[in-house]
């Protein structure tokens, strides 16, 4: 790849709207921009201040494409550190085609995926963490996963990275300093204040690693699996949590043979929940293969919602056995948390009522047709999520490059506490260290090649 080359690409999504952008980077974007740009005031673009917009027609020769708004950006002061120019034109296709393909034939090359931003940090604009959130902010679907992705995009983690790393490298150059005079037996790093900075490094890097739980579900949304007998009203439910006819109702048991999925935004979190065939014992293959596909989801369900009809619940001995069918789904995903519902309360009477919950334990009780208890159970289901360090603005990691990084780091910061304890030979300590240092910089991009960027980048979208 020539980063030599102006680059052009859609910057807005392809389609048909009431505009479009297109954007070009480069050091010959603005000469580019002038030779098809007429200025209706007869400016010319080269003679303009950055930051400065420009109404006029894009033209091939003598026909006119299209009347625009060129939108001027003078390096360094642009987002990728290059001369940029975006055009603003109407959003119809073919013009959108019509003007990219008069720049490449005026010698821009289309840009590649990520291309913009992966100009923007190989010309120092941002960090790697920091271009990486670009994505993150671009695919955010819910007020968290947003909050997470601005924190980074404006380097709250990488700030944090590059404090310690700049901590650890000042001590690691004492530390070669005494290998360059180990005969003369000189200490030039203090011990104490060496592991001092050892265990508030080990500290960062725990609470870190621990957030990427947190991190990750906030990024990819929780997966709940409402499961149950047939006919208890599991897509009754998955209707009124979304407000919206999603999955067909019917008082015909079986209705659902296939999972149905849909996602709703709580507290600021993805939920996606998942609508599952009725478990119950079936000659119906169709069905059977249904029911198979519950326990599947279950299996990657994070949260399960067991759900049961309250008005087949009156006797002790149907009670006993919903609470032996809760003991197998328990015992089988011990680690899954459970939400028990007894559905359809509002046929039954309060003397009942008051019998379920005080016989099964944690009982929720609902009516998905009438909508009482629907937003109580959304909280309950929001208290599953660790909001605490979303609320407190802490940094909260969410990509997994960075957090296989900080195990990587974490681990070799481990070897140097070890090598602490024991007092083990400073040239051993200082590969451990420089390991260490390594893994930090792989994060903000301070050690990286050109398999990574790529890796990275092929994953953005085509103009960003």
């Amino acid at each position: 790849m020539n980063y030599n080359d102006t680059i052009i690409a859609l910057a807005t999504p392809s389609g048909a709207g009431a505009i479009a952008v297109i954007r070009l980077s480069g050091n010959k974007a603005i000469a580019l921009a002038s030779s098809a740009f007429k200025s209706v005031s007869g400016k010319v673009l080269e003679q303009q201040d950055t930051h400065t917009i420009h109404l006029g027609h894009i033209v091939d020769g003598s026909r006119v494409i299209d009347e625009v708004l060129v939108s001027i950006f003078k390096n360094p002061k642009s987002y990728t550190g290059e001369d940029v120019i975006e055009i603003s034109c109407h959003g119809s296709q073919y013009i959108q085609q019509e003007i990219i393909q008069l720049f490449l034939r005026l010698g821009c090359r289309m840009a590649d995926a990520g291309e913009f931003t992966l100009r923007a940090f190989l010309n120092g604009k941002l960090d790697l963490s920091q271009a990486e959130a670009v994505a993150d902010l671009i695919a955010s679907d819910n007020e968290a996963s947003h909050q997470i992705a601005m924190q980074q995009m404006r380097g709250g983690f990488s700030s944090e990275i590059a404090k310690l790393r700049e901590e650890l490298l000042n001590f690691a150059s004492l530390i070669e300093l005494e290998l360059d005079f180990a005969e003369e037996d000189v200490d030039f790093a203090d011990r104490t204040q060496f592991r001092a900075l050892i265990e508030r490094i080990t500290f960062v890097l725990k609470r870190l690693i621990d957030s990427f739980a947190v991190g990750n579900v906030i990024k990819n949304g929780i997966p709940v699996a409402i499961v149950g007998e047939p006919n208890v009203g599991k897509s009754t439910l998955l209707n009124a949590l979304l407000n919206e006819e999603r999955a067909i109702v019917s008082d015909i048991a079986g209705t659902t043979r296939d999972t149905i999925e849909d996602e709703l935004s709580i507290g600021g979190i993805g939920f996606r929940f998942i609508d599952t065939a009725g478990i119950r014992e079936t000659s119906d293959v169709v069905e059977g293969l249904g029911i198979k596909k519950t326990f599947e989801k279950i299996e990657q369900s994070q949260v399960v919602v067991f759900l049961a009809d309250a008005t087949t619940l009156e006797t002790t001995e149907a009670r006993q056995n919903f609470k032996i069918e809760i003991e197998k789904v328990k015992n089988k995903y011990p680690l899954k948390p459970m939400v028990i519902i007894a559905n359809k309360v509002d046929k039954l009477p309060e003397e009942i009522i008051n019998v379920l919950q005080e016989d099964i334990e944690n009982l929720h009780l609902l009516s998905a047709k009438t909508g009482l208890g629907v937003e109580e159970l959304k909280i309950k289901l929001l208290d599953f999520v660790n909001t605490g360090a979303l609320r407190n603005n802490e940094t909260i990691v969410t990509n997994t490059r960075h957090y296989d990084a900080l195990l990587k780091a974490f681990e070799e910061i481990q070897k140097v506490q070890h090598g602490l304890d024991t007092n083990l030979s400073t040239d051993l300590m200082a590969i451990d260290i420089r390991e260490a240092l390594y893994h930090f910089g792989v994060i903000t991009g301070q050690v990286t090649n050109d398999e990574l960027l790529g890796n990275i980048f092929a994953n953005f979208c085509i103009g960003k």
